[in-house]
């Protein structure tokens, strides 16, 4: 049994140095004021972690908080106090790796959930872009979206989006540390 339970040891331990794991995220703020109302404001917080399976693949996960006036993909909410939670899990496909600069798509799902509003589903392609500071740090941004959407709310119908998003509310920027 002792024999067992060193050499599991040694193998998590063996695959722990040769992990390329990251973890980071996103923030982001934002206020508006519409026509002579009040200001609203907007902010977000997206945690993220991946696993580098080799130079050209990698597998991860994002967790989303958004409070404020929503948005997701094609469908916007209300102003207000909507929150939002969303998990989007993926796999990426680096088809650029430099010393400086990796170019990426993610191919993956996206779940939300809109406190008392229904919920969200998308499927698709977001491509990016990660920079390089070290060996450590990434300066990464994700740009637009193409896929599948569909909203479901809880009062009212279902609505479908197909397309290609280029707009600033498909941009997020955000660092990653890489282990």
């Amino acid at each position: 049994m002792k024999k067992i339970l060193m050499t599991m040891v040694a193998v998590f331990a063996a695959m722990n140095m040769n992990a390329q794991v990251y973890v980071g995220g996103s923030v982001g703020f934002g206020s508006a004021k519409v026509g002579g109302g009040e200001s609203e404001s907007t902010y977000k917080i997206v945690p993220e972690i991946g696993y580098n399976l080799n130079d050209q693949w990698a597998i991860g996960a994002s967790l989303g908080y958004q409070k404020g006036a929503c948005n997701f993909g094609s469908f916007d909410f209300a102003p207000g106090d909507t929150e939002i939670f969303t998990v989007n899990p993926y796999a990426r496909y680096t088809f650029l790796n430099s010393d400086m600069v990796n170019v990426f798509v993610d191919g993956g799902l996206g779940f939300a959930s809109i406190k008392d509003g229904g919920s969200l589903f998308q499927v698709g392609l977001r491509p990016g872009i990660a920079l390089k500071a070290n060996d450590k740090i990434s300066f990464v941004a994700h740009i637009g979206f193409v896929g599948f959407e569909t909203a479901s709310p809880k009062h009212g119908d279902s609505s479908n989006a197909f397309g290609l998003e280029l707009d600033n509310n498909n941009i997020l920027f955000g660092v990653y540390y890489n282990f």
